[in-house]
């Protein structure tokens, strides 16, 4: 069956200008810029065998794959709504050779992958505790987004179990919630080595914040420059924001149903 007939209301956005496809539901979880920011922070060398937990739709694993064509990526999804359109953008964008969709509990991560077989993990933890906030209303937004079937403590005992030790490790976290990452990161033995605040625009609270840890690592935490996404309040991108969804133009793809 088509996707259309498995899901509703697929919308097809591109990225890179056309380059890059990623469908996703209209009514459901879909890719925030928290997942693009996250995406071009990190700096992993080739050949590298990298995990995403909580890998959604897939857009995470399509956009390493899209820079950096050597990698071999596997995402890991809980939800099988997700996970069906994961696969399917994987195939959208011919990456089959690349990326591997695996579904499944990042809580029962032992039972999934083996023990230190990754050179590099990312994850966009949830971060709304259920007593927080206002719930969405769709299940995939709520699992997604609230710590409902996983904690951040769940979240980095599977990074650290994935890990080969001296590996590095990427998150993307709200930055009113900096002290609770950086400590409970320390407490599994995850030492923070990169970090930079994002801001919607100069002037403005931080929004969130980006922070890469090495497992077994040293003590020495750079703190990189601000980067802001607006210009100003509701105005335009910023450049740096600009030139994160800026295209190569070395592929092209076509969107398929």
């Amino acid at each position: 069956p088509t996707l259309m007939a498995v899901i509703d209301n697929i919308t097809v956005d591109p990225l890179f200008d056309g380059e890059l496809y990623c469908h996703q539901s209209q009514n459901g979880y879909r890719f925030t810029i928290d997942a693009v920011l996250l995406a071009h922070f990190v700096a992993i060398p080739k050949a590298s065998k990298v995990l995403e937990l909580g890998a959604g739709n897939g857009v995470i694993p399509l956009i390493l794959a899209y820079r950096n064509p050597t990698l071999h990526i596997t995402g890991l999804e809980l939800q099988s709504t997700l996970y069906t359109l994961f696969e399917h953008n994987i195939a959208a964008n011919s990456m089959q050779e690349q990326i591997t969709a695996l579904q499944g509990d990042l809580r029962a991560i032992r039972a999934l992958v083996s023990a230190g077989c990754f050179d590099y993990v990312l994850a966009n933890p949830p971060y709304r505790k259920l007593t927080s906030g206002r719930t969405n209303v769709g299940t995939e937004q709520t699992l997604a987004r609230h710590e409902t079937s996983a904690k951040l403590s769940d979240v980095l005992q599977a990074v650290r179990y994935a890990l080969r030790v001296g590996g590095r490790a990427a998150f993307v976290y709200p930055a009113g919630r900096t002290a609770a990452l950086l400590s409970s990161l320390k407490k599994e033995r995850l030492e923070p080595k990169r970090m930079q605040m994002v801001y919607s625009y100069p002037d403005s609270a931080g929004k969130l914040v980006l922070v890469e840890a090495v497992k077994d690592g040293g003590e020495e935490l750079t703190i990189l420059p601000p980067f802001y996404i607006y210009q100003a309040a509701g105005g335009p991108y910023t450049v740096t924001m600009q030139a994160l969804f800026a295209g190569n133009k070395n592929r092209k793809v076509h969107p398929v149903d």
